[in-house]
C-alpha cells in the first residue's frame, strides 16, 4: 500500500499531467479484495484538525475514494496550485473544441485551478468527476463520482463530452494499513460524510469551512485538542 510518508516532495507548478496509461494505484485498488474493513470512511471528507501540524496537510479537506484493511487513498480538494486547466490542457496538448476569443470567455471549468491533491505521486494528474463508465482507469467510489487517472477523461472533457463536474489533482494522498486509523486516534481529522456539491461547487477557499459546517462546526471553535466526530 502506498505510504505518504515517504513521497517525494510535491513540485505543483510543473508540468505534470494526466499519463496515458493506468495509474498503479488505480489498478491495485482494483484487483484488490479485501476483508471488510472495520472502519470504512470511503466517501468522506478528512479535515485537518489544529493538531495536524504536517506542512503538507494543515488546513486541509481530502476526499477520501478508497478505504478498507489495506490502506486509504483520498485527494487534497482545497489546495490549489499554481496552475489551472486551460493551462493544463495545453501542456498535455488537447485542444479545446470550442474556441474562444479572449480568457474570460471561457467555461469556468478551463478557468479553475488544479488542486495539489497530496504528496504521492505527484508528476501524474487524478481526475474526480461526476460518474461515467468509459474511460480505462476508474475507480468508481459512489454511483455518483469516480476518479479518474486515465488521459481519455480530460480528452472527452476537451472534445466537450465529458463528465459535467470535473477536479483535477496533481498528486494524491494515501496511507498503509492502519495508517490512518493512529491519525485518526492522535485527534488528526475530524470526518463526516462527504457532500458533492463542496468538491465541484463551491469556490476553493469556502471549501474547508463548508465541511467543517457538516459537522455544525464554526472555525473559531476548533482547538488543537478537540476530539474527532
Amino acid at each position: 500500500m502506498i505510504k505518504r510518508r515517504n513521497a517525494p516532495p510535491a513540485t505543483p507548478s510543473d508540468a505534470a499531467a494526466l499519463a496515458p496509461e493506468s495509474s498503479d494505484i488505480i489498478a491495485s485498488q482494483e484487483k484488490a479484495a479485501p476483508l471488510k474493513a472495520e472502519l470504512d470512511l470511503t466517501d468522506h471528507f478528512l479535515i485537518a484538525m489544529p493538531s495536524m501540524l504536517d506542512p503538507v496537510f494543515g488546513g486541509t479537506v481530502v476526499y477520501l475514494c478508497e478505504h478498507n484493511q489495506n490502506g486509504a487513498l483520498g485527494v487534497v480538494i482545497n489546495k490549489p496550485t499554481d496552475m489551472t486547466m486551460d493551462v493544463l490542457f495545453d501542456r498535455i496538448n488537447l485542444k479545446l473544441e470550442i474556441i474562444h476569443d479572449t480568457p474570460e470567455a471561457k467555461p469556468g471549468l478551463y478557468r479553475s485551478q488544479v488542486m495539489f491533491g497530496g504528496p504521492v505521486q505527484v508528476e501524474r494528474g487524478f481526475v474526480l468527476h461526476s460518474a461515467m463508465d468509459q474511460f480505462s482507469s476508474t475507480l468508481q467510489v459512489t454511483e455518483g463520482i469516480s476518479l479518474t487517472t486515465s488521459k481519455d477523461v480530460l480528452e472527452a472533457v476537451a472534445h466537450g463530452d465529458g463528465p459535467e463536474q470535473v477536479l483535477v489533482s496533481l498528486g494524491c494522498s494515501g496511507w498503509s494499513a492502519g495508517q490512518l486509523e493512529e491519525e485518526l486516534g492522535r485527534n488528526g481529522w475530524l470526518t463526516v460524510k462527504a457532500d458533492p456539491a463542496i468538491i465541484f461547487d463551491l469556490p476553493v477557499e469556502q471549501r474547508f469551512t463548508a465541511a467543517l459546517a457538516l459537522l455544525g462546526i464554526d472555525p473559531v471553535m476548533l482547538s488543537g485538542d478537540f476530539g474527532r466526530a
